[in-house]
């Protein structure tokens, strides 16, 4: 995934965090400094809505513009010489276990 949020901010002309808090404010975003800056040089692992809606509105552009995402590619069964990995394995790829039932009052065996 990436963000975007600084190279849109950068079109804008704004070249400092602190250019962001006043236009999220005007759209009755309130975030501290801190928490603008942070938003600004990392990607966020979680995102309100309404902050995701203000910058949207504040940059005039789609949510697909500020955060783009890019898709990975996975190694097949084929790719990886026919030694599938733990991870390339779904659950219905896997062989039924068979029970085993105990009576409470016998040891296991």
């Amino acid at each position: 995934m990436r963000w975007n949020l600084r190279a849109l901010m950068a079109d804008a002309g704004m070249f400092q965090t602190t250019d962001l808090i006043q236009p999220l404010r005007d759209h009755d975003v309130q975030l501290s400094r801190e928490q603008v800056f942070r938003l600004v040089t990392r990607t966020p692992e979680r995102l309100n809505i309404e902050v995701l809606a203000a910058l949207c509105q504040i940059f005039d552009c789609g949510p697909s513009e500020l955060i783009t995402v890019k898709a990975q590619h996975t190694s097949t069964q084929a790719e990886a010489g026919g030694q599938g990995s733990r991870r390339d394995i779904s659950i219905g790829d896997l062989p039924p276990v068979r029970a085993r039932l105990h009576r409470p009052d016998t040891p296991n065996r």
